[in-house]
């Protein structure tokens, strides 16, 4: 199985802004606005991303730009966010070819459904990321 994965362990607010399609300035006011939103800093003060604040950041897009919720309903929904990657490690993704749908949710457990999601938001990611750098 290939593993797809961001291989950086750090990115700048620039590769970031690429990386999620978002503005620069959108990144900074919801740092301001989502308490789970915060990046460390460098020693000279610029913004230094992880693979966990992309993930947030990509989940927080969700909330807000496609299912419509308000900054304050986001909040709601992320004072109950887990994220599924605690420890930094690179996930591996199932191709999308390698089974059918059906085969790939009778692998998760009833009450997955939070991760077969993010799951799906993370290989969009991933393949819009792979079709940028080609």
């Amino acid at each position: 199985m290939k593993q797809l994965g961001i291989k950086k362990l750090y990115y700048s607010i620039s590769e970031v802004s690429k990386i999620t399609d978002l503005e620069q300035y959108v990144l900074r006011y919801w740092e301001s606005e989502f308490e789970q939103l915060k990046p460390a800093k460098n020693r000279a003060g610029n913004r230094i991303y992880t693979n966990k604040d992309i993930k947030m950041i990509l989940y927080i897009k969700k909330l807000l730009r496609d299912e419509r919720y308000t900054i304050e309903g986001a909040k709601q929904v992320l004072q109950s966010y887990i994220p599924d990657d605690e420890t930094g490690e690179q996930l591996e993704l199932i191709p999308s070819n390698s089974s059918t749908p059906s085969q790939q949710d009778a692998a998760l457990k009833p009450g997955d459904n939070r991760l077969r999601n993010d799951m799906v938001e993370i290989k969009r990611f991933f393949e819009e990321l792979l079709v940028r750098l080609t």
